[in-house]
């Protein structure tokens, strides 16, 4: 998921050095600690959001007595990635390590089990969504704690003037500050009337159909949407479907009002549109949004973050969670449960969700309720539905509720996207179906 100038992983210029290599941030208690934990967090893009997790690490070492080494280990270059790889393969290295998505399933029998600390967590917090479920289960336990650090939902970020003057849609009353959105009629028809109606004022949707997780995400919510699945979870080839055959068709529509590069687009191009001030939607985290406030105040003062239109299967909104886990070969389990706990306190959430302005989203149903999301601005209230506060869509990942191990081929591989753009640029829909059934048979073979 690289990005370039404008991402929300090089937000800002004064952070990049920081981005190049591993930061250290030893606290040493003293002599009389009980044991020590080496944990490796994921870098954050938010200047200053690490600080928070720093603090809370400190106070629960102070409390617990143990000796802590962190380091925030940038996603730039795949150097969390190599990391975590590494570090499987040699048994030793941190104790707790941060993993996005596939992760946790990819390294689950080097992963301690924490079903203890889930079943505490789940008392005290909520459910969590089914997303992190999928994710964060294998073989029906726990491999890791979601983490609130770098979790996030990809949903609309739309122009609330541009909606209002060109598609007649009042996004802001649609989906009110501090009340369940008013959205019943909000829909895949209506959504496209209103790319159409955009694209027609010369302000365009930009909805990516690149390679990259943007792009793949988006396309894999539109897909559940349908109720569109490639391959079940009895790992079963079902890509020849109607549900299939709508959504590309649907999507064929779609892209006909979008701008004409978006097969060429990555993690980057969505958010540069939005800030261009030429877009009048995109699908993204408030990043794009955080980067407008300081890049062009003017865009930004009209972007409101809402949910997803609805299919015939439902709604549904893109959700990427990250991870904490901890290794089976870690030398002080006992503490790196301990400290997991303490980070997915109700309060611990909040104090991350501040730092991070409102990007990071707890992944428990109780914990989607902080004052930040509403008083965030310009426009105050622009992030209040961004954590999904009244559950009034599905968040999912694309290629769910596929088995892992072809699931992540599926997303990496981008082939949700692939189809979309092959079948637009004139691709026979039985040929692109047959070609990604081929794709398909691939993976299971590897």
């Amino acid at each position: 998921m690289a990005k370039k100038k404008l991402s929300r992983r090089q937000f800002v210029a004064s952070s990049a050095a920081a981005s190049t290599a591993l930061i250290a941030a030893p606290y040493v208690r003293g002599a009389y600690a009980a044991g020590k934990l080496s944990i490796g967090f994921w870098d954050h893009w938010v200047p200053g959001a690490n600080k928070a997790t720093e603090t809370l690490v400190k106070e629960w070492a102070e409390k617990e007595k143990v000796e802590v080494s962190m380091d925030f280990i940038p996603s730039q270059g795949n150097k969390l990635l190599l990391t975590i790889a590494a570090e499987a393969q040699a048994k030793s290295g941190h104790d707790i390590m941060a993993m996005s998505t596939w992760l946790p399933a990819e390294h689950a029998r080097n992963l301690e089990p924490v079903d203890d600390v889930m079943a505490d967590l789940i008392k005290q917090n909520g459910n969590v969504n089914g997303t992190v479920e999928y994710l964060g289960k294998v073989d029906g336990k726990w491999v890791g704690v979601p983490a609130t650090v770098g979790s996030q939902i990809k949903g609309p970020c739309s122009r609330i003037d541009l909606l209002k003057q060109h598609a007649g849609i009042d996004i802001q009353a649609m989906y009110p500050v501090g009340s369940a959105p008013k959205a019943d009629d909000w829909t895949l028809d209506a959504y496209l009337k209103a790319a159409e109606a955009c694209h027609k004022a010369g302000f365009p949707f930009g909805i990516g159909l690149g390679t990259t997780s943007d792009n793949v995400d988006t396309a894999g919510a539109i897909f559940h949407s349908f109720g569109a699945v490639l391959v079940d979870k009895d790992q079963k080839i079902i890509v020849k479907s109607d549900p299939v055959r709508q959504a590309l068709d649907y999507y064929k529509r779609l892209m006909a009002f979008l701008p004409p590069d978006v097969p060429a687009w990555d993690d980057a191009s969505n958010n540069k549109w939005l800030v261009s001030g030429r877009g009048a939607s995109i699908m993204n985290p408030p990043s794009a949004w955080a980067v407008a406030k300081r890049d062009a105040p003017q865009v930004a003062e009209q972007c409101w973050t809402h949910g997803m239109p609805s299919g015939p299967k439902g709604r549904f909104a893109p959700f990427l969670p990250y991870f904490w886990t901890t290794w089976n070969f870690s030398k002080n389990k006992s503490a790196a449960k301990s400290l997991l706990r303490h980070l997915s306190t109700r309060d611990a959430a909040e104090k991350m969700v501040v730092a991070s302005g409102g990007y990071d989203l707890p992944s428990f149903d109780k914990l989607t309720d902080f004052k930040t999301w509403a008083e965030e601005g310009p426009p105050k209230g622009t992030l209040y539905h961004y954590p999904n506060p009244h559950n009034h869509q599905i968040l999912s990942v694309a290629a769910a509720p596929t088995p892992h191990k072809i699931a992540v081929q599926i997303y990496v591989q981008a082939l949700p996207t692939k189809m979309i753009v092959k079948h637009f640029q004139g691709e026979p829909m039985e040929k692109t179906l047959a070609w990604a059934e081929s794709e398909l048979e691939g993976f299971m073979r590897s």
